[in-house]
């Protein structure tokens, strides 16, 4: 069924496909109408919808309700997802699946409501305390942010553990014609949930492991579930960044500007390519070293201080000069800006 849809909305039509049944969180800007959809479909499909006290109080019965089996997720901005790294740290480390999304604001502090991908360290990085990860998927279209939904909550239960939608206030406020599922996903079998079920009496879901050699053992089991996504689950996009001597990288609604920008410059007979990262973790790094092989230089294009390009200057690994080109604050680029960006660092 395709319907013009605003992204936040399309979050939610996404979910319910999946098997989403509940939904736990507290309405911010540019985020509210995530909450505001999900109170309003989620009930009509036998699901639940509450609004929490706080952040810190949805992560924390999003918790409770992963660890019964159920789908279920959470979202917020800036602040309130600041709020629920504690939560965030606790489901990783129980090995819990859930889904949060993170619609990107100004910041930091209460900033503004404005678009901006600040966000980048605290989510790809884990925000929380302890060594976990979370699998973080950046649309750049109100179609992805639905079609990522759903990728978000299968990687989340195949891995038992958060996984994060990183979308800006742009894309979440944005409306485009989109496909949106009509089927509901078949989820997985759980057999180590907690359902009150005589066959799961004996499970335990817990984070707190006394004896310093069991929970070594436990965060050694949880790293190499990461080190098979980073195999199997690495998802980014390409345009002309085989032969191009400036490879542009960006994602979210930089990623549409930053390809605008490579259309114009080859006009102008200039090689500029553009790989745009759709899982920001795992991240496209063995990809990127690829291509810097053939380029001069690399031009991280983003809507922060400079977060994206430290995974990119990782990847890159010396080989040619990594640069940024940035706005902050709720403001964008234009494609020019970035057209005239990438000829100063030496096309």
């Amino acid at each position: 069924m395709r319907r013009l849809v605003k992204g936040n909305e399309a979050i939610i039509h996404a979910a319910i496909a999946a098997g989403c049944r509940a939904y736990f969180g507290y309405p911010i800007t540019p985020a509210s109408e995530i909450a505001e959809a999900a109170a309003l479909y989620l009930p009509k499909v036998g699901g639940i919808f509450l609004q929490a006290e706080s952040e810190i109080a949805a992560i924390h019965m999003a918790y409770g309700c992963a660890a019964a089996g159920c789908r279920t997720m959470s979202a917020s901005s800036g602040p309130g997802i600041s709020l629920m790294q504690e939560g965030l740290s606790y489901l990783a480390g129980a090995e819990l699946p859930c889904v949060i999304v993170d619609i990107m604001r100004g910041g930091p502090g209460l900033g503004n409501i404005g678009t901006e991908q600040g966000d980048y360290l605290q989510m790809v990085k884990g925000g929380g305390h302890g060594s976990y990860r979370n699998f973080v998927f950046a649309p750049n279209s109100v179609q992805e942010m639905c079609d990522l939904t759903i990728r978000a909550f299968e990687v989340a239960d195949r891995y038992r553990n958060p996984a994060v939608i990183l979308a800006d206030g742009a894309l979440g406020q944005m409306m485009e014609s989109v496909e949106l599922p009509e089927d509901v996903a078949q989820q997985p079998e759980k057999p180590w949930a907690i359902t009150g079920e005589a066959s799961h009496r004996h499970n335990l879901i817990t984070s707190l492991w006394i004896k310093y050699e069991v929970l070594e053992e436990r965060n050694i089991a949880i790293d190499k579930k990461y080190r098979e996504a980073e195999k199997r689950e690495c998802m980014w996009q390409e345009n002309f960044a085989e032969d191009a001597d400036v490879l542009l990288v960006s994602y979210g609604i930089t990623s549409r500007l930053a390809l605008a920008a490579v259309e114009i410059a080859r006009e102008q007979k200039i090689s500029v390519g553009l790989l745009r990262p759709i899982s920001l973790y795992p991240f496209p790094a063995q990809r990127i070293n690829e291509l810097a092989h053939n380029a001069r230089s690399v031009l991280v294009v983003e809507l922060s201080n400079g977060q994206l390009i430290e995974d990119v200057r990782l990847a890159v690994d010396g080989l040619v000069p990594v640069r940024l080109f940035n706005r902050m604050g709720g403001m964008l680029p234009t494609a020019e800006d970035i057209v005239e960006a990438a000829k100063t660092i030496g096309v």
